[in-house]
């Protein structure tokens, strides 16, 4: 039996296991961008602001996301920068949720992210 390369590297088996933490802070990162576009486009006039709010939201999370937070981050910060730029993010979708006059919501979504948030930042400690 020869090795290929997923076998024959033990530490890549590894590192490549998605957690449930993993799961869920995806989809937390889909309802903060859906969430941020309803807020945008449902809270603002239309047709400007609300279509620069509805679009220019989502996109500044997703953009702040993708340089600071994913696992191929553009800039390698360390956790307390890391744990800052993700409050900025799901802090504001849950203000947004707030603002929106769901005040559930956005205490549910808070703590879900907290807790997601939490967890991952004591696993990569």
């Amino acid at each position: 039996m020869t090795d290929t390369p997923e076998t024959s590297n033990p530490t890549a088996l590894a590192t490549a296991r998605v957690t449930p933490n993993d799961i869920v802070r995806f989809l937390l990162e889909i309802v903060a961008v859906v969430s941020l576009a309803i807020w945008g486009f449902t809270q603002w006039p239309m047709p400007w602001p609300g279509i620069a709010f509805g679009i220019g939201a989502p996109l500044l999370a997703v953009l702040l996301w993708a340089l600071f937070l994913s696992p191929k981050a553009v800039f390698q910060v360390d956790a307390f920068g890391r744990a800052l730029f993700e409050i900025i993010v799901m802090g504001s979708v849950a203000l947004a949720w707030w603002g929106m006059g769901q005040p559930i919501v956005a205490g549910g979504f808070a703590l879900l992210a907290t807790v997601s948030g939490v967890v991952n930042g004591r696993r990569r400690i």
